[in-house]
C-alpha cells in the first residue's frame, strides 16, 4: 500500500527581519511535564521528528520549561534534523527563586540566559529570541538594547528587537 503525501503546513514571515516559519508552530511547555508527565529524550525525539514530518519546523521553548530541561530535550531532538530547516524560538526573563518564580530583565541576567540556551540547546544559534516576562523594575530600552549585543547570531537578535520594540510601544500607552 502506498503511503500518503504528508500535508505541508504553510509558511508565513515572522516580523519585519525575514525570518520565515511554519505557520503552525510547536510549543514545546508540555514536553517537560507541565500538562503531563514529563517525556523522555526518545519520546521527545519522535514527537518532534513526526511535527517536522508534517510541515512544522517552528519551535518555541524557553529556559523556564523544566525549568531548563525542556533547552536540552529539544536540542537532543534537533540533532536528528538538517537545522537549516528548523526555527527555534526561546525565551527569558523568568527563574525560580527562594521566594518562587521571580522576573528579571538586567542586561547581565540577558546575556547569561542567552549563552545557557545556546550550550543547552546545542543549536549554534537562536533564531528568535525574546523576553517572556518584562521586568517591570527595568527599563524596557536596557532589555532590548542589550538584546542587539548577544552573542546568537543569524536572526534572532533583529527580531527579537522588533518584537520588544513593538511591545515597548505597547506598553507605554498603558
Amino acid at each position: 500500500m502506498e503511503q500518503a503525501a504528508m500535508p505541508q503546513v504553510p509558511r508565513v514571515k515572522l516580523g519585519i527581519q525575514g525570518l520565515e516559519v511554519s505557520k503552525l508552530g510547536f510549543g514545546c511547555m508540555g514536553l517537560t511535564g507541565t500538562y503531563n508527565a514529563p517525556l523522555g529524550d526518545e519520546a521527545v525525539a519522535a514527537v518532534v521528528a513526526h511535527a517536522f514530518r508534517r510541515g512544522i519546523t517552528f519551535f518555541d521553548t524557553s529556559d523556564a520549561y523544566g525549568p531548563r530541561t525542556n533547552e536540552t530535550l529539544l536540542g537532543k531532538a534537533l540533532k536528528q534534523l538538517p537545522r537549516e530547516q528548523v526555527q527555534v524560538a526561546t525565551k527569558f526573563g523568568i527563574g525560580q527563586g527562594a521566594a518562587g518564580m521571580t522576573v528579571c530583565g538586567t542586561p547581565e541576567y540577558v546575556r547569561a540566559c542567552c549563552e545557557a540556551s545556546l550550550r543547552r540547546l546545542d543549536a549554534g544559534y537562536i533564531d528568535l529570541y525574546y523576553q517572556h516576562r518584562v521586568d517591570t523594575t527595568v527599563p524596557i530600552e536596557d532589555t532590548v538594547c542589550h538584546l542587539a549585543t548577544l552573542p546568537h547570531s543569524h536572526s534572532a537578535c533583529s527580531a527579537a528587537v522588533a518584537i520588544m520594540n513593538y511591545c515597548a510601544e505597547i506598553a507605554a500607552d498603558w
